[in-house]
Formats: C-alpha cells, sequence, structure tokens
C-alpha cells in the first residue's frame, strides 16, 4: 500500500490512512500490508528549495526553511500519536538535525553535489514514515518502522538511481518479510535507498510509487495499491479536460505508455516490477476509500471502438535533424543517436523521411550541446513550446477507424508530427503547446462523449 503526499498531507490525512490500513488487515489478517509512503505534501519541494539556498550561499534563508520544517513535522506528529509520541519526537529531531548539520556544511561550501543532494531529499520520506509507523502503532495495530536504505539496493547514479532487484529482494526477504510473519504491518519510506556501500540515493521524483512496486514484487504480494488524492486513472488531465471519467481497468501496456506520456497518477517505472511478476496494480483515492479505482492487469478490457484514455506531456522541444548524407546511407542515424546518448537525454517521438529526422525531449538542460554535436554531420534546429498528446488503447490494434477518428478529430488543428507506435497500441500527436486544451476536449468528446 503507497500512500501520496496529499494522503500523509496532514494529521486528518494520516488519521485516514490509519483506517484503510486497518481496514486492511482485518480484511486479510494473515497478511498484513507493507505500508510504503512519500513525504507529506509539499516537503520535497521545500528540500529543492532549501539545497538549492545552500548552493547560493543563503545559509540563513535555508536555517529559517528547515526551522519551518521542523516545526511543521512536530506538529503533525503530536497530533497523531499520544503513547510513542517521546519517542517519534526524539527521532524526528535528531533526523532533521543532522539535515540541518548538512545544510550549514553546504552552505559553507556553496556546493551541492547530486550524492549531498540525495541526502536532503530523502529526509522528507524518513520522516514521514516514522510518524506513519507511530501513528499505526498508537492505534493498536501492530507495526515496525524499517529504513528503506536497509532494504532497497540501488545503484550509484545519484537523483536517478536504479534499482538492484537481486539484492533488494534478498534484503526485502529477510528484512522486511519477518515483520509480516509476526502479524506486523511493515512501514517503509518510498523514493529511497542506498547504494551497496551504503550512500544514501532517490528514485528520482515520483520513485515512491516504483518502490512500492518493486517492494511488492519481491515479497510476491496479492496486488500493489496506489493511494493517491483522485478515484482511478482517468481518461483525461482533468486540469485541462472537465469532467473526464475514471477508467475502471486497463492493461499494464496501455498504463505504461499513459504514465510515460503524462498521465500524472502512477509514475512510468511503477509498473515494471509488477509485469514482471503480474501482480495487479490497483490505483484508489485515500479521501474516499470506498470507491473501487482503477485496476491494472495484464490484459485490459476496452470498450468496442473506444480508445482507453489520453494523456499528454507539456513543454517539449522538436529537434530537425536534416542531410542529404542520409540518403541510402548507413550509419546515418546511429550517429544522429549516439549524440543524445552522449548527453543523457531522452527522446520521445521520432519520425523520418529521406533525408530528415525529428525528435521530441523534454530535457533542455544540453539542449545547446545537442545542437552543436549535431551540425557537425546535419542541419539542425529546434522549436520549443511544443507538446505531446498520446491516445491510448488496445482498440487501436484491432480496429483501424479509431486511429482515423482520432486524426480527424483533430481538423484544422496544425499537427507537427504524427506516430503510431509498433505495438499500435497508440497514436501520438506533437503539437504546439498553445492547441493542446483544445485538441484534448476534441479527441474526449470524439471517444468519451460530451460530460
Amino acid at each position: 500500500m503507497k500512500f501520496g503526499g496529499t494522503s500523509v498531507a496532514d494529521p486528518d490525512a494520516i488519521i485516514r490512512l490509519v483506517g484503510i490500513v486497518g481496514h486492511q488487515l482485518r480484511a486479510t489478517p494473515s497478511a498484513p500490508p507493507v505500508v510504503v509512503v512519500s513525504a507529506l505534501a509539499g516537503v520535497t519541494d521545500t528540500l529543492v528549495a532549501t539545497a538549492q539556498l545552500a548552493e547560493d550561499g543563503a545559509a540563513e534563508r535555508a536555517a529559517s526553511e528547515l526551522r519551518a520544517l521542523v516545526e511543521r513535522h512536530v506538529a503533525v506528529a503530536t497530533a497523531v500519536t499520544s503513547e510513542s509520541r517521546t519517542r517519534l519526537l526524539a527521532d524526528l529531531r535528531r533526523e532533521l538535525e543532522e539535515l540541518s548539520g548538512l545544510i550549514h556544511a553546504l552552505a559553507v561550501l556553496r556546493e551541492v553535489s547530486p550524492r549531498s543532494r540525495d541526502a536532503v531529499l530523502a529526509v522528507g520520506e524518513l520522516a514521514s514514515s516514522r510518524i506513519v509507523a507511530a501513528a499505526i502503532a498508537d492505534r493498536g495495530i501492530p507495526s515496525d518502522w524499517i529504513d528503506a536504505r536497509t532494504v532497497l539496493v540501488t545503484d550509484a547514479e545519484h537523483t536517478i538511481a536504479a534499482p538492484d532487484m537481486i539484492e533488494t529482494c534478498e534484503r526485502a526477504r529477510g528484512r522486511v518479510a519477518p515483520v509480516l510473519a509476526a502479524g506486523k504491518v511493515a512501514v517503509l519510506g518510498g523514493f529511497i535507498g542506498a547504494t551497496a556501500s551504503g550512500i544514501t540515493s532517490t528514485l528520482g521524483r515520483g520513485g515512491s510509487d516504483y518502490s512500492a512496486a518493486i517492494f511488492g514484487a519481491c515479497l510476491d504480494a496479492a496486488e500493489i495499491q496506489i493511494w493517491t488524492d483522485v478515484d482511478g486513472l482517468l481518461t483525461a488531465d482533468p486540469r485541462i479536460v472537465p469532467q473526464p471519467r475514471v477508467v475502471p481497468r486497463i492493461s499494464f501496456a496501455e498504463a505504461s505508455e499513459l504514465a510515460y506520456f503524462g498521465a500524472k497518477v502512477l509514475h512510468p517505472s511503477t509498473i515494471l516490477p509488477a509485469v514482471g511478476k503480474n501482480i495487479p496494480v490497483r490505483i484508489l483515492n485515500s479521501r474516499r476509500p470506498e470507491n473501487p479505482g482503477t485496476r491494472i492487469t495484464a490484459d485490459g478490457r476496452p470498450e468496442q471502438g473506444q480508445l482507453t484514455a489520453i494523456a499528454c506531456k507539456r513543454d517539449v522541444t522538436v529537434i530537425d535533424i536534416t542531410s542529404t548524407r542520409m540518403l541510402m546511407a548507413h550509419g546515418f542515424l546511429r550517429r544522429l543517436f549516439e549524440v543524445f546518448e552522449r548527453f543523457k537525454t531522452a527522446v520521445d517521438v521520432v519520425t523520418t523521411s529521406e533525408v530528415s529526422v525529428s525528435v521530441t525531449i523534454d530535457d533542455t538542460r544540453r539542449l545547446e550541446a545537442i545542437l552543436d554535436n549535431l551540425r557537425n554531420f546535419a542541419e539542425a534546429s529546434c522549436e520549443p513550446e511544443m507538446a505531446i498528446i498520446c491516445a491510448v488503447g488496445e482498440n487501436l490494434r484491432a480496429d483501424p477507424t479509431v486511429f482515423g477518428r482520432a486524426v480527424t478529430s483533430l481538423d484544422r488543428i496544425p499537427l507537427r508530427l504524427v506516430s503510431q507506435a509498433a505495438s499500435r497500441r497508440n497514436v501520438t500527436f506533437v503539437l504546439r503547446d498553445a492547441d493542446v486544451p483544445q485538441a484534448m476536449t476534441r479527441l474526449h468528446e470524439q471517444f468519451f462523449g460530451r460530460q
């Protein structure tokens, strides 16, 4: 059971969480759940800002931010505990005092390495998971707090670490499974791990979902539950399309496409460990736990002639590469994509013609260097303020009219690129960011009707 930041935002949210965990335990008393929690809502953003203040040398402002964080965590911890409060507050203060010392040192150096940044950001999950474990225990539910860094083993690619599944599963069986066997709820922080040598690492923003899926896969869980603040995976982003519908059931493949192309409910990597073990994933609303949510399984159940959902990725840049050398030449594409590999920049959409290639990227930190390298062997230009809309559905494979309806629904909206994946499970449109609301609304009306 993974609970996101909004599900641990304040004392009321944590008390609801404890109720949900208690209900789950009563439903399956012989199989206590593993609870994975994110930092309290907004805390990770505050820690990112504090690290930046330290790097800028603004020690006093950084210290002020930390004092506010300490006060917030102490207030929440005090509100949700009684018997275990003294020990919890001591643990929290020790954790946050260590962070204060680290931030002070970083402000003196005016440098925050990826390794140091991970050490700063990890405190959010360490603190929230301690609070949740104590709140659960305080209400008579046997539970143990486990430091996720002693279980989740990663490589040393700090801020975007990749898990070592073999070692992590071995540790999960050795440290988490005995807690469950004793009839206790195991509580861990998501998003954080440690290298083989014990250095704190993180899986990247949104990595708590991924942590939960990793632990679920390692422990052969019956189900992985992602508790958030919406009723499930929606047919479109509610910030763009008013009143989208909940998708009751969806396949792993469809969910992966939607997560990668911007569906915020699910982290793109979450599905991977679940697919390997064929463990169902459910997305549920911690504010309305009675709702069935969205169930993600190996096979979806698409409605006849319908898409499953639509996602969008904003703030995308299109790069056009043109060269007559490409015509009838082998090795050109290898050389082109080696540039993106060299600068560790992922490409989302690719289209090709006889003498040109167009790609989209959403990470522009190394854009100028990429363009300079591409211009060594081709003409290269870029177009910012673009977006990707991805229409996903198993029906795209079986019913050719679905593709046609998707394209014609966007009549008179300038489309920069159109691409259909080899799996024929999605169709992708690249267009101006300003056209996204109109395009999303039209697609949604075409396949899901007016609300």
